[in-house]
């Protein structure tokens, strides 16, 4: 990996990186013009032939996913870009929209001329003050130079992009939550079907990227779907599910490490190479318990799993949700696992809709169960307690209508069935924690 040249993080630090200028200087919008140079049909067929899988969690393909737009159709189609990026341990999508909103600007021309858009919404997470503003600044140096609004480029094409600030939930990452409180209303994630792609926003046709996948989409279209291809990890040919995991990532790192951040590296880096080469190991002289591979949402990987490659199917064998956002987190030696446990449940108790009974209530009990056991009152079967309720929730066994149930899931599951002996042995020696009023009262002095 020396030789590997960072692209989506190359423009950073740079002297007014943010700025139209300063980025035209190192060759920005040329993409834009060379995609308006060719049919929206041939950019589409472009980032399909990349396999550019989506960098939000999921994996799906964006190529492919554009081609779910119906044939033909009149209009309007939109473009919403999920910039809100709520996962804990996530930060990759604030530093592009921090650093270098062009790029962003760029790629979401590119799309919306590939999928026959006019009309682009950025949704914000709110508590990204600084993006807002620094975006707000280059939607207008754009429409100044005539990059966005009417005839962009003279090749008749029109663009509106608008910039939308969250609701500061969890739950509107989620594709149909986030068009649902774009709309304004409550975000309660929609049935499926129909999908975005056939009925999304206001009812229309509608995709749905995230902020790094369309910063791709620029490099896609500049460098060719075979550069792209270049970079990272081919399919596994024991597993016809694998389509691959191609092209540059940003990985976040950050918990019990010495040097936190955001990297850009080739898919497959493993998590060992993460924490000791670019996170400069874990800190205190300690050693790594558990790590995060992708956001909590995915579950943990333990000590013995570290040369897990973070792709879209390594941590699939390791028994994770995927690899989610590629945030990894890392949990020293001396970290209860318990104390992480309840963390988790209590996030994602207090970010559910409360939309299905499974997830509005199950994330409750755990959280609930998990604060008995905290208190020194816990028995050793809550520990199935805690596994029943978990494989009881989600759209894997079919209860929920969207996947924040599975995620909330997924560490309850991971977490006691890898470090099951810490578990039991918190609960038989009756260690107690303090209670959380006690916590703020520590914190406080």
């Amino acid at each position: 990996m020396p030789d590997f040249e960072p692209v989506l993080l190359a423009r950073v630090n740079k002297p007014d990186s943010t700025s139209l200028e300063s980025y035209r200087a190192d060759g920005g919008y040329a993409a834009l013009k060379k995609a308006l140079g060719m049919a929206p049909a041939d950019v589409v067929a472009a980032v399909k032939d990349s396999v550019l899988r989506g960098r939000g969690g999921a994996g799906f393909p964006a190529g492919l996913k554009w081609t779910f737009l119906p044939k033909d159709h009149s209009g309007p189609i939109y473009l919403c870009v999920n910039a809100d990026e709520s996962e804990p341990g996530t930060f990759n999508n604030r530093i592009l929209m921090e650093e270098d909103p062009h790029q962003l600007i760029e790629g979401i021309a590119i799309a919306c001329h590939a999928i026959r858009s006019n009309t682009a919404y950025i949704y914000l997470r709110y508590e990204y003050g600084r993006s807002y503003r620094v975006l707000e600044a280059a939607i207008k140096e754009c429409y100044a130079a005539g990059l966005l609004g009417k005839n962009i480029l003279g090749a008749g094409f029109n663009l509106d992009v608008y910039l939308h600030r969250g609701a500061a939930a969890y739950i509107c990452g989620e594709e149909t939550g986030l068009i649902e409180s774009l709309e304004g209303k409550r975000a309660w994630p929609r049935i499926k079907p129909p999908f975005p792609a056939i009925e999304g926003l206001f009812r229309k046709p509608t995709i749905v990227n995230n902020v790094e996948t369309l910063c791709c989409v620029t490099h896609i279209i500049n460098r060719g779907a075979a550069w792209f291809k270049s970079i990272g990890v081919p399919p596994d040919p024991a597993n016809p599910r694998d389509l691959g995991s191609f092209g540059p990532k940003l990985y976040c790192i950050s918990g019990h490490v010495n040097k936190p951040g955001c990297v850009e590296l080739p898919l497959g880096v493993t998590a060992r190479q993460l924490i000791e080469e670019h996170g400069g190991g874990v800190w205190k002289g300690r050693r790594a318990k558990a790590v995060v591979p992708g956001g909590i949402s995915m579950g943990f990987l333990t000590a013995d799993e570290l040369d897990t490659p973070l792709d879209f199917n390594g941590p699939l064998k390791a028994g994770c949700l995927g690899l989610g956002t590629a945030a990894v987190v890392v949990v020293d030696d001396q970290t209860s696992m318990v104390d992480v446990l309840y963390n988790c449940c209590r996030f994602m108790s207090h970010e559910s809709c409360g939309q299905c009974t499974p997830c509005r209530e199950g994330t409750k009990w755990m959280t609930r169960i998990l604060e008995r056991i905290r208190a020194g009152h816990g028995k050793l079967e809550d520990l199935d307690t805690l596994l029943e309720v978990a494989g009881s929730m989600g759209i894997i066994p079919g209860t929920t209508i969207c996947g924040l149930s599975d995620g909330a899931a997924w560490p309850v599951k991971n977490a006691i069935n890898k470090f099951r002996a810490e578990f039991e042995d918190y609960i038989t020696t009756g260690r107690r924690a303090v209670t959380p009023a006690q916590e703020l009262m520590a914190a406080a002095h």
